[in-house]
């Protein structure tokens, strides 16, 4: 992890608190919400399964393919999603703020079980569930939340799991939640301090979210491998 990745985390940490008063709903109901509605479906977003297997049929059914297509897709929704929350800058980060973290967190858990579906995973069961939050944190944070026993595994040992832990759920939604919450505060406010320009700060938070989606749909990728021939 670079500094600026290390300083944004830990000032998202300190602002974590203030922003859970703000926006009390980016909580543990919020993360299994996200989750919920990506998997079936809100808005224009098809579920993921279904958008996951249009993406199949579009690239001849070669899976590693569609997989590439699929993160791809959600990276361009991710930069679109991550401007139009940040071009308020400063000014508006504590209405921003909340809203961008339910943007970046409904896409990217979209992609994560899209490409969970093509590599045989089921969408329904619990462990995938719970393997699609965790891969949201991306490599290096799991490693470190793994190491410090903040959670028992990655992705892939977490959905391969024998048998569900109905408490895991709590636990790891309690993890993701701050996680998000720390980064997206984090990465919002070190990419705009000397910046008080409104659409510089946007331009900033469409890359930023474009390259941190890729980030995380490369980790699922690798980290979820195939259970099945298709």
């Amino acid at each position: 992890m670079s500094i600026k990745q290390r300083v944004g985390r830990q000032i998202g940490g300190a602002l974590a608190p203030r922003l859970t008063q703000v926006a009390p709903g980016v909580t543990t109901g919020f993360v299994r919400q996200a989750l919920q509605r990506a998997i079936a479906g809100v808005g224009p977003l098809a579920p993921a399964a279904s958008g996951a297997e249009a993406h199949l049929r579009e690239q001849d059914d070669d899976v590693d393919k569609a997989v590439r297509a699929v993160i791809d897709h959600h990276v361009r929704y991710a930069g679109a999603q991550g401007f139009l929350t940040n071009i308020g800058g400063l000014v508006t980060m504590t209405v921003t703020v909340p809203a961008n973290i339910t943007g970046l967190t409904l896409i990217q858990c979209r992609m994560i079980a899209g490409i969970a579906h093509l590599r045989g995973y089921d969408l329904a069961d619990p462990r995938t569930r719970n393997a699609v939050l965790v891969s949201l944190l991306g490599e290096d944070a799991v490693s470190q939340l793994v190491k410090q026993r903040k959670i028992p595994a990655p992705p892939m040992a977490l959905a391969t799991a024998p048998r569900h832990d109905t408490a895991l759920e709590t636990v790891i939604s309690q993890v993701v939640a701050q996680e998000l919450i720390s980064r997206v505060a984090g990465k919002r406010l070190a990419s705009t301090v000397g910046r008080r320009v409104p659409v510089v700060g946007g331009l900033v938070g469409l890359g930023a979210d474009g390259w941190s989606t890729r980030k995380v749909g490369h980790y699922a990728a690798k980290e979820l491998l195939p259970r099945a021939t298709r």
